[in-house]
């Protein structure tokens, strides 16, 4: 019999079927101070299980979300793309649901302000909920009203106390990052209002696979998700998913929207919900075999990588990384890459400036370091967003540089 820790958070069944064994890996945002390089951080298994009686993929949990998110290193508003996203979202928002100076919006994990800013600015009354006190910081700067909290039930209790119940509830990408899910979804039923919407955007499961978007596994990340998962998740604490749009966010995100089951402007179940649980029936996410199949994917991008670093090492060639994400520090670390094959890579966030990536220790440095270092290539370590770092980055092409992704799969160009 599976221990608690090997049990499924959603539904409690034991945890044996493998999704992807990583090997073991640091926390991916614990970047190592410059000047403390003979500092050794904790490594934990980086192992992803399926739960086959509900379909859930998740990493037990080593280190709680206390030791993770109370001071983070991400800030939203350093993607421009990112920043574009949350505006046309408020926009949608702010239409469809007729908000103004007298609807209450609540985002949970609102980092540094960069969506409520713009619902602020469209005269919405905003809060938002964020356990990093420093990101919190940024956004009460912006004008942004931020309470310091993890969100669960208790936290909605005292926040619907004191500001009501919400019209709009909004939480992009941090479902994946709560361990307690049951909690967390506890705390949305409890704030959002009957006749309101919580909208819930992640990483869509199915496009992980397809895609070999194996980097997105990392200990931040307790949950992979698909709609079947969700819908199950939030119909147990009363509330269901009414409609679904996919999004082109992290390589192919979801964006529900949840209601209360019982609400009383409860709105009918649009036709795109029964259309992606089929579709994500027909792919199999409910039969073990596409689960089996993925850590040979895993496998072949990490033979891939490396030949492609050792290579051009052999060579002489010059090889540096754009961004210092989390998904990148999990694929360096499970390949064994290190400044030996990548010299530097450079990050627009001046938090991480002048840090060593985790585990593999190559340095970060500000952007202008790829001018002053002209590599032959470029790795893009977020994916994701290619064509804004191209767009950044067209100067390497004065010298013949070239642009290198290793996920879906290599290509340089």
């Amino acid at each position: 019999m599976a221990d608690a820790a090997c049990r499924c958070r959603l539904c409690g069944a034991g945890l044996s079927r493998t999704f992807a064994d990583l090997g073991v890996s640091p926390l991916a945002n614990s970047f190592i101070p410059g000047g403390a390089a003979d500092r050794m951080e904790p490594f934990y298994p980086l192992h992803a299980f399926v739960c086959t009686a509900c379909w859930l993929v998740q990493l037990r949990e080593f280190e709680p979300p206390s030791g993770i998110f109370s001071n983070y290193l991400y800030f939203s508003s350093f993607s421009e793309s990112w920043l574009r996203h949350a505006k046309r979202y408020a926009d949608a928002m702010v239409r469809r649901f007729a908000l103004g100076s007298s609807s209450f919006t609540c985002e949970v994990a609102s980092n540094d302000g960069y969506l409520l800013q713009y619902l602020k600015a469209a005269g919405v009354r905003v809060l938002g909920v964020d356990p990093a006190r420093n990101v919190a910081e940024s956004a009460v700067a912006k004008g942004i009203p931020t309470e310091v909290a993890f969100f669960g039930a208790e936290t909605a209790t005292r926040l619907r106390a004191k500001h009501g119940p919400a019209d709009l509830m909004t939480a992009n990408n941090v479902l994946a990052h709560v361990p307690d899910i049951h909690d967390f979804a506890e705390g949305f039923h409890i704030l959002l209002g009957d006749r309101g919407t919580a909208t819930f955007e992640f990483p869509h499961l199915l496009r992980l696979i397809g895609e070999n978007q194996f980097d997105t596994i990392y200990h931040e990340h307790f949950s992979y998700l698909s709609l079947g998962v969700a819908e199950r998740l939030f119909g147990e604490h009363g509330m269901e998913v009414y409609d679904v749009e996919e999004q082109p966010t992290h390589g192919g995100s979801l964006r529900i929207f949840v209601q209360q089951a019982g609400g009383a402007g409860r709105e009918p179940v649009s036709p795109s919900v029964t259309a992606l649980r089929q579709a994500e029936g027909d792919a199999g996410l409910q039969d073990p075999a596409i689960y089996g199949r993925f850590a040979d994917q895993v496998a072949g991008i990490k033979c891939e990588a490396l030949s492609f670093l050792i290579e051009a090492r052999r060579k002489g060639a010059r090889v540096a990384a754009y961004g210092a994400p989390a998904k990148g520090n999990t694929l360096l670390n499970y390949c064994g890459i290190g400044p030996e094959l990548i010299a530097c890579t450079v990050d627009r966030n001046p938090h991480k400036q002048g840090t060593l990536l985790p585990g593999c220790r190559i340095p970060v440095r500000g952007p202008e370091a790829i001018a002053e270092t002209k590599p032959d290539y470029l790795v893009i370590l977020p994916w994701n967003l290619s064509e804004e770092i191209v767009g950044q980055m067209a100067a390497i092409r004065d010298w013949g540089g070239k642009f290198v992704v290793f996920i879906p799969e290599l290509r340089i160009f």
